[in-house]
């Protein structure tokens, strides 16, 4: 009886949480929000292992798709960590334009709906609306060139909040930032979290430089829009995702021995121990974790 009643409080709650998507914003939680890969397919088993190593959680049945409105095949597997999601995919055709390019997958409620309100936003709808083999999906552009998926199941999808939020990590030009941030917010009725014009340009390599950083939270989670003049030093600007863990280091760790290459970092800066890497198959990501004894935003240090 109790566990009848525990899935049943369940449901109604998971419920609840698409009626109230349903009303405002059309997003679900940042558990459904998955980050975009592509690798060769000779690539991806080792690849999903590496990342289960690293972060831990677990994975769905691997199969191969067409995820595309036009022909193609490819193998596709998701993996659901405790900072994160993420969809892969190993193309065995060539990808068609413009997949490849769209950087996330947003969850929503209802397509059409949020369809039509990223474009009331100031989006623009790179590709139209089509079905794929559970849902259907459509991508996006925000300004400053941010490809985005939208996309919705036809059998609701239930999957265990996440301990650590990731970040969409976006970087765009001071041109454009302002129309960006106005766009996606409009959209997610997000909010701003904080506007550093002078952030540490350690955390986009350039130690010795300041830049501005945007931090936004909404229902789809947490987004940094880095801000930047383009002149960045690899591999800054190819991250697309920063993963929150409690220990930077001992993930480090975990990270090296599944054969992940450390490409700059660990640095210190407004409070986080930070770092860039690259997983096997060439995925480069950002992982942090609070610094024990946060100092000021301006302050760097580098191990």
């Amino acid at each position: 009886m109790k566990l009848f009643l525990r899935t049943a409080l369940a449901v109604a709650f998971l419920a609840v949480g698409w009626a109230a998507a349903e009303e405002s914003n059309f997003g679900v939680g940042p558990q459904y929000d998955t980050t975009h890969v592509y690798v060769r397919p000779e690539d991806f088993d080792g690849f999903v292992s590496s990342l289960v190593a690293t972060f831990g959680g677990t994975t769905t049945k691997q199969g191969v798709f067409t995820v595309t409105p036009t022909p193609s095949k490819t193998k596709s597997q998701l993996v659901l960590t405790p900072s994160g999601t993420l969809s892969v995919f190993g193309f065995q055709t060539p990808v068609p334009y413009p997949f490849g390019n769209e950087r996330t997958g947003y969850l929503v409620t209802d397509l059409d709906a949020a369809v039509r309100s990223a474009e009331a936003a100031g989006a623009d709808l790179v590709v139209s609306p089509f079905n794929d083999p559970i849902g259907r999906d459509a991508i996006i552009q925000w300004p400053g060139g941010v490809n985005m998926q939208l996309y919705w199941h036809t059998t609701r999808p239930s999957y265990a909040p996440l301990q650590n939020i990731p970040e969409n990590r976006v970087y765009v030009s001071a041109d454009r930032a302002s129309a960006f941030v106005e766009s996606f917010l409009a959209f997610s009725r997000g909010k701003i979290v904080s506007d550093d014009a002078s952030a540490p340009g350690v955390e986009i390599g350039r130690a010795s430089d300041s830049y501005r950083r945007i931090r936004i939270s909404s229902v789809y989670g947490a987004m940094v829009v880095l801000v930047t003049d383009g002149r960045l030093p690899y591999p800054y600007g190819r991250e697309t995702t920063g993963y929150e863990v409690a220990m930077l280091a001992a993930t480090l760790a975990k990270a090296k021995a599944a054969g992940v290459s450390v490409l700059d970092g660990p640095y210190t800066s407004g409070g986080r121990e930070a770092a860039i890497v690259q997983f096997p198959g060439g995925y480069v990501a950002e992982i942090h974790s609070i610094a024990l004894k946060a100092g000021s935003p301006g302050n760097v240090l580098r191990h």
